[in-house]
């Protein structure tokens, strides 16, 4: 996604089965290879990683028309 992932919207990288096709590829952005696994951002199951997924995208979302 050339000008970066809009929050709310699926990543057009993710397979049908939610894996990275870019994973290991030097086209891979920087924010995706920053993200590591770990208990706070994956939760217990899939469902519970999108969900914090989600809330970190609201939570980091640039301003609009002087929100925040």
């Amino acid at each position: 996604m050339p000008f970066g992932k809009p929050a709310g919207v699926r990543c057009v990288q993710l397979t049908d089965d939610n894996r990275c096709r870019l994973f290991g590829r030097p086209e891979r952005p920087a924010v995706c290879s920053s993200l590591k696994p770990a208990p706070d951002m994956c939760g217990s199951d899939p469902a519970d990683a999108f969900a914090r997924l989600r809330t970190l995208e609201q939570q980091t979302a640039p301003a609009v028309n002087g929100d925040r």
